[in-house]
């Protein structure tokens, strides 16, 4: 039997019981474990010939859909598949809670291997490029996102640095415990998850890039270790007032029941929830990297329900705590502010009136939306290995 979707009709539907069987591949399978001068301001074009991965302004997605038990996501290879070959898992961040396994969800699907933690340190996906004995650079996805979508990012700073991506707790291929067994995705939880990860990926001194709204998360990591940093830079973080309220396209996951059921349908979780950030449609290859976690499995779905209920709780005392942070006269880290002024989550507006009064360094990107790094990939790759390199000319 088999139940496909178009990826052109975005609303979706399923009933609370999730009739489809679906075999998910264990996530650490042949893997092996990763033990104040007023700045200028400046403007960088994106050339839309080289968006091979996302059209412009396109009318729908492009592909003819995908089903469960056959076709895409069958047992043959996927881009999922082949995302997943190029990682490996790093073990960091103490697992808290009893211990208790989580149980089968009620409607959905059933919780996979990535949602029972183990019992020491949980486990993170991580995709690195380059040579080790280079500058670290550390890429951190926004909310909802995953670390492929610096997939063309990573090979661009590899020539000099040493990349590294990684997915967050809750997202990709990374653990998802259900909330209450063993993380609860607090944004305090996030930021001393934080700590453990980078602390584990190096022990030398990092350049953070962060996008969206995980940028509170890493600023407030960042005032308690700045001599751990180089350089931040943040690709469209809520800066002001108005950003601290989450869009209605993420906020309805935290709505009770109806956020439930919605976190756990594949096309509003990921694709709806990422294209409403910016004019651009995914083809139907990328689509499906994003779409995987929520095929094989429900920790996914039940995950983005609690982010979703954090974020709108906590989202306004943590951007509240980086604008102070980020406006101190003891901040010494040297920040930089990247901004996809396609945005159709955060307002540009307030934003160039905060880095002047900050004197932090704003980068614009006219063609990008919320999610700068898909948008204009080989432009942010640029602009951030320029800033890293200290050179003056973008």
């Amino acid at each position: 039997m088999a139940i496909s979707f178009s990826s052109s009709s975005i609303p979706f539907h399923f009933p609370l019981a999730f009739p489809v069987a679906i075999r998910s591949r264990p996530l650490i399978s042949k893997l092996q474990f990763f033990t104040k001068k007023k700045p200028p301001r400046f403007c960088c074009q994106s050339s839309s010939d080289s968006n091979e991965d996302y059209l412009l302004d396109a009318p729908v997605s492009v592909g003819d859909g995908f089903s469960f038990s056959g076709g895409k996501y069958s047992d043959e290879p996927s881009p999922a598949d082949e995302w997943f070959k190029q990682g490996m898992i790093v073990k960091a961040h103490p697992v808290g809670g009893t211990g208790e396994k989580a149980k089968d969800p009620i409607f959905g699907l059933a919780m996979g291997g990535s949602s029972q933690a183990t019992s020491d340190l949980f486990r993170w996906f991580c995709v690195e490029s380059g040579s080790p004995d280079n500058p670290p650079i550390i890429l951190i996805h926004g909310f909802p996102s995953q670390a492929y979508s610096y997939r063309k990012v990573l090979p661009i700073l590899s020539k000099n640095y040493h990349a590294i991506a990684f997915d967050w707790l809750g997202f990709g291929f990374s653990d998802k415990p259900q909330p209450k067994y063993g993380f609860d995705y607090t944004l305090n939880e996030y930021v001393s998850s934080l700590e453990s990860v980078i602390d584990k990926l190096s022990k030398d001194r990092v350049t953070l890039v962060v996008q969206g709204y995980f940028s509170p998360v890493a600023v407030k990591y960042a005032s308690t270790h700045q001599e751990k940093l180089n350089n931040l830079i943040l690709l469209n973080p809520p800066l002001t007032v108005k950003h601290a309220n989450l869009p209605s396209t993420l906020s309805i996951f935290s709505n009770f029941l109806l956020g439930e059921i919605f976190s756990q349908d594949p096309l509003r979780a990921s694709d709806k929830a990422l294209l409403s950030g910016g004019p651009y449609k995914m083809k139907e290859e990328v689509a499906m990297v994003y779409r995987r976690p929520y095929l094989t499995s429900g920790s996914a779905g039940f995950a983005l329900n609690a982010i979703s209920r954090t974020m709108k709780k906590e989202l306004k005392t943590y951007v509240e705590e980086m604008r102070k942070i980020l406006m101190d006269e003891n901040w010494k880290v040297k920040t930089t502010i990247c901004w996809g002024q396609r945005d159709r989550w955060l307002s540009y507006d307030g934003v160039e009136d905060f880095c002047k009064e900050s004197n932090h360094r704003l980068i614009t990107l006219p063609m990008a939306g919320h999610h700068v790094q898909e948008d204009c990939s080989e432009e942010l790759g640029k602009i951030i290995a320029t800033l890293v390199s200290k050179r003056t000319g973008i």
